[in-house]
């Protein structure tokens, strides 16, 4: 990150907001004199003090921060397909693509909200997951079944219908999404429930 950039940057932001050295000091909790010292490039903003001053701008860290120098398809890509750890156990499916995101969230652009989007989409499919075995092990799942669909003959490979129908969608999801970074397009986990913001 370009320090003089930085501090030019922010200084345009805030300007362009008509906001105050002083409001903005107030809005992010910030010493006035912690502002003047990051937009007179005397120090360096770094993690929980760019949080807030993007917020308290209401802005993001990528209109902020230089993002140029600091771009990684790579690593992207690795992250969508390091949630494939589910196959091995479902909660590596979360942690893996969490270290991802944690080591590189306010360093690369793009990893927050590809980390944000993955981890709700593993922490939505394991929790479904995790459902599933529960109408599994307590006969809920065969008195649901019965309820929705009255004519339909149930066997012992009835249960793995759901299972059949989980791995293979997240699968598709991430392979999916992973192609779709690799040709810089959006990408789309869904559905997940909107845990992480």
């Amino acid at each position: 990150m370009n320090q003089s950039h930085l501090a030019q940057r922010l200084k345009e932001i805030r300007n362009r907001k008509g906001i105050s050295q002083e409001v903005l000091a107030e809005k992010s909790g910030l010493s006035l004199r912690t502002i003047q010292r990051i937009e007179n490039n005397e120090t360096v903003p770094r993690g929980d003090t760019l949080k807030r001053i993007a917020m308290a701008l209401g802005t993001s860290l990528d209109d902020i921060i230089d993002w140029k120098i600091q771009e990684n398809q790579n690593y992207l890509i690795l992250m969508s397909l390091s949630a494939l750890g589910f196959l091995f156990f479902p909660l590596l499916g979360i942690i893996i693509p969490l270290i991802f995101w944690i080591f590189k969230k306010d360093k690369l652009k793009h990893v927050n909200s590809l980390g944000k989007s993955i981890l709700n989409f593993q922490i939505s499919w394991t929790l479904f997951l995790i459902l599933n075995y529960i109408l599994i092990l307590t006969g809920s799942y065969s008195t649901i079944l019965n309820m929705l669909f009255p004519n339909l003959v149930l066997n012992i490979y009835s249960i793995f219908i759901p299972l059949i129908i989980l791995y293979p969608y997240n699968i598709l999801v991430i392979l999916i999404n992973t192609l779709r970074i690799y040709r810089k397009k959006s990408f789309r986990f869904v559905p997940a429930i909107p845990i992480l913001k």
